[in-house]
């Protein structure tokens, strides 16, 4: 957990300032990919996933380190063929997994929070799942095993990987040329991304292109065909949490009303999507039926909210930046209260930018638990001995804060949408 959170300090800022950079250049060129409240949104998902992976909230059946006990032909060292062996292979898995995930409705739960945004940049990469808490597919590293690949190479290997797939979000980046025929480029992922027929369930790479040329799942990106993002039973929330388990939520629930027990079981193992007979009918969910002619959501927020939120999740990031770098001081069990109060934030301020009323409640019980920990620990998880009135700073944020939620959700958004009926009436 503690060489996670260090390797995240240093991540961090670099995929923040990137995030800024392609915001600017959007700005500069009049081509925003990135509206500030989506990518608050994608940011806040991002802080869950590494809040979940730094607590360790997550079970593996089969670990990488038995399999390499149990089957290894031969046992290397940490050398740089033995790092380029770890790549391919996690590679390999990559690809297999991802595809999965795809085509299978229940491991579909765990990544359509990727796909929740309907617009297309660097700060959507980072909309990485918490429903992820088991990880079955780990036999897909047997190769890495069965050449005796350390555990540790793996375990260096596997977060650089991800990091890589962090560049090719983005709508700015044309078409690469030869690049194109041997890495995943930014084009092969938008076609990833899109809800177009055309596009869906292709392009599962993750940094070399030619397992899907090989596995017969690549589309190219089609000039006549411009991609449309998000998934087509639409996410309509910023809060990443709740998108973390909609679909799992559907799932039980047409599993639950489903009147054999053959479609009881059989729903969690079908194609992504799949739902009994008439059920779409009977149980209709909101599905984009034409990508060219949908609203996206969120679009009527006014400026203060959107302000206001941005300046919330930059708050937020220096809240989770002294958990990560604070891991062995704060100690267990105190570190999972800490994780549990960065979730109620991240709850908390996507409900506000989601106009809901209840945000009042979300962030009352988050000064309370603030208010709580302050007092029965005597200072916020040992920051007061590094600046003595960090206390008071603290509880005066979240005051002001919590304030700030009230004045939204009883005059700002009351305003906000009888300017909105007003216009559309006009």
């Amino acid at each position: 957990m503690e060489e996670y959170g260090k390797i995240l300090i240093i991540a961090m800022p670099v995929f923040l300032v990137l995030i800024v950079i392609e915001k600017l250049y959007g700005i500069y060129k009049k081509n925003d990919t990135a509206p500030l409240i989506d990518s608050v949104s994608s940011i806040s998902s991002g802080i869950t996933n590494s809040v979940k992976d730094v607590l360790g909230l997550s079970i593996t059946f089969l670990s990488y380190e038995w399999m390499v006990s149990k089957i290894a032909f031969f046992h290397q060292e940490a050398t740089v063929l033995s790092y380029v062996i770890a790549f391919f292979v996690i590679d390999f898995y990559g690809y297999w997994s991802h595809r999965l995930a795809h085509q299978i409705n229940f491991f579909w739960n765990k990544h359509a929070i990727h796909h929740s945004s309907e617009e297309f940049n660097l700060a959507c990469a980072l909309r990485q799942p918490i429903a992820s808490l088991v990880n079955l597919f780990t036999f897909l590293l047997i190769p890495a095993a069965l050449l005796g690949v350390p555990a540790s190479v793996i375990a260096i290997t596997l977060p650089l990987h991800l990091f890589l797939q962090f560049w090719y979000h983005t709508k700015h980046i044309k078409k690469m040329g030869f690049v194109e025929k041997i890495l995943v480029t930014p084009s092969h992922h938008r076609v990833h991304h899109a809800i177009n027929p055309e596009y869906l369930d292709k392009n599962h790479s993750q940094i070399f292109i030619f397992w899907d040329k090989l596995f017969g799942t690549f589309q190219e990106e089609l000039d006549h065909v411009p991609p449309v993002f998000g998934i087509t039973r639409p996410a309509n929330t910023w809060n990443p949490i709740k998108i973390n388990f909609q679909h799992l939520t559907l799932l039980i629930k047409d599993a639950w009303r489903a009147e054999s027990w053959k479609d009881k079981l059989i729903i969690w193992f079908k194609p992504t999507g799949w739902r009994p007979e008439n059920f779409e009918e009977k149980y209709p969910v909101n599905k984009i039926e034409n990508v060219f002619d949908f609203e996206k959501y969120g679009t009527q927020n006014s400026q203060k909210l959107i302000y206001w939120s941005v300046a919330q999740i930059l708050i937020t990031l220096l809240f989770v930046s002294y958990l990560f770098e604070n891991i062995a001081k704060i100690g267990l069990p105190n570190i999972f209260v800490y994780g549990f109060f960065i979730f109620i934030t991240i709850y908390s301020s996507s409900e506000l930018m989601d106009k809901s009323r209840f945000a009042i409640v979300w962030e009352g019980f988050r000064l309370s638990l603030a208010t709580a920990v302050i007092l029965f620990y005597g200072d916020w998880f040992g920051l007061n001995t590094v600046f003595s009135l960090s206390n008071y700073i603290i509880l005066g944020y979240l005051s002001v804060s919590f304030l700030i939620t009230i004045y939204f959700v009883t005059v700002d958004f009351k305003t906000n949408q009888n300017q909105t009926i007003n216009s559309q009436t006009a």
